[in-house]
């Protein structure tokens, strides 16, 4: 979700390289770069409570999660810059989560390429604007999710009690898949394994068993590699066992997921390698990839018991949220 009204960064932080929304036609908008170029294009229902509150009495839907665009994490920013950023955002989230507190629930952004400036922030998320977490990228900058750096943020959300939302932005290698919408379609899912071997391997998850992390998009490719990325660690300890001498294996009970796979037979793969219990429903609304009837493929699966899909349904997701 977005503020139907983003100011023009440029012009408030003296450099190029951020969002606004062109207001081109009734219930529309262009997302566009200051310097023109063309992001993508999305609809009010990015930016109206009462469209989406709509939407979820239409599809049954009780409680909302809502975050910003993963575009707008601008880790690319200057520290400050990012930090007064994410500020905007987590204060517009809130004014619509406050108003319709039953209904909704936040995850803010936070200045990841300022490990410090994050931990103060998310810490106001949590304690000021009353998130259950905050939602952060794949990597920042030229850091993968092991970097050194980024451990202290790890830590603090473990110590807080942070629900940790992992979104792709700023997909590899797309320079070289300008067409067919592959960055969505390969990128974003090699991004998100990307970043589940980073914690796995970096031992990032192996120092901070009480971390809740959730990876969007039913964990991306990760799920059906799992036996590539097990095999690497059985077969070249040298290369892939140099921090962590748990196998991959092991974590699969100890992460979370959502249920966006759009097929029955990926989610039963989901099922038998993570569980219910560490699986929530997504449904990355309101953009086409997502799914238009959150939780119908769930419903759909006949060889699941009303346990199993409750706990799919909300169970796991309260879980997760802490709620």
């Amino acid at each position: 979700m977005l503020p139907k009204d983003l100011p023009h960064f440029k012009e408030k932080y003296g450099y190029g390289g951020f969002i606004h929304l062109d207001h081109h036609a009734e219930r529309r908008a262009r997302m566009v770069h200051d310097d023109g170029k063309f992001f993508r294009e999305i609809d009010s229902k990015c930016w109206d409570p009462d469209e989406r509150l709509d939407d979820c009495d239409l599809r049954g839907v009780d409680l909302q999660v809502l975050s910003t665009l993963p575009v707008m994490f601008s880790y690319w920013a200057r520290p400050d810059d990012g930090l007064d950023l994410s500020r905007f955002l987590n204060d517009h989230l809130a004014s619509i989560i406050h108003a319709h507190p039953k209904r909704f629930s936040g995850l803010g952004t936070v200045p990841l390429q300022s490990p410090k400036l994050a931990i103060k922030e998310m810490e106001r998320c949590l304690d000021e604007l009353g998130f259950a977490g905050v939602q952060i990228g794949t990597h920042v900058n030229d850091w993968n999710l092991d970097a050194p750096e980024l451990f202290p943020f790890f830590e603090a959300a473990s110590d807080l009690g942070a629900a940790i939302f992992v979104h792709p932005w700023d997909m590899m290698g797309e320079a070289k898949m300008p067409k067919y919408c592959l960055p969505w379609l390969v990128g974003m899912p090699a991004e998100t394994s990307l970043a589940i071997c980073s914690l796995i391997f970096g031992a990032v998850l192996e120092r901070l068993p009480r971390l809740r992390i959730c990876f969007a998009h039913g964990g991306g490719s990760f799920p059906g590699t799992l036996g590539r990325i097990e095999q690497g660690f059985l077969k070249r300890p040298d290369l892939c066992a140099v921090q962590n001498k748990v196998n991959p294996r092991e974590y699969v009970k100890r992460i979370y997921v959502d249920s966006l796979v759009h097929d029955g037979e990926v989610l039963k793969l989901l099922l038998s390698l993570f569980g219910p219990e560490h699986i929530a429903l997504g449904s990355d609304y309101p953009f086409p990839l997502g799914e238009h009837e959150p939780g119908k493929l769930i419903e759909s699966m006949t060889d699941l018991d009303a346990k199993a899909k409750e706990r799919l349904l909300s169970g796991t997701a309260k879980e997760w949220l802490g709620l």
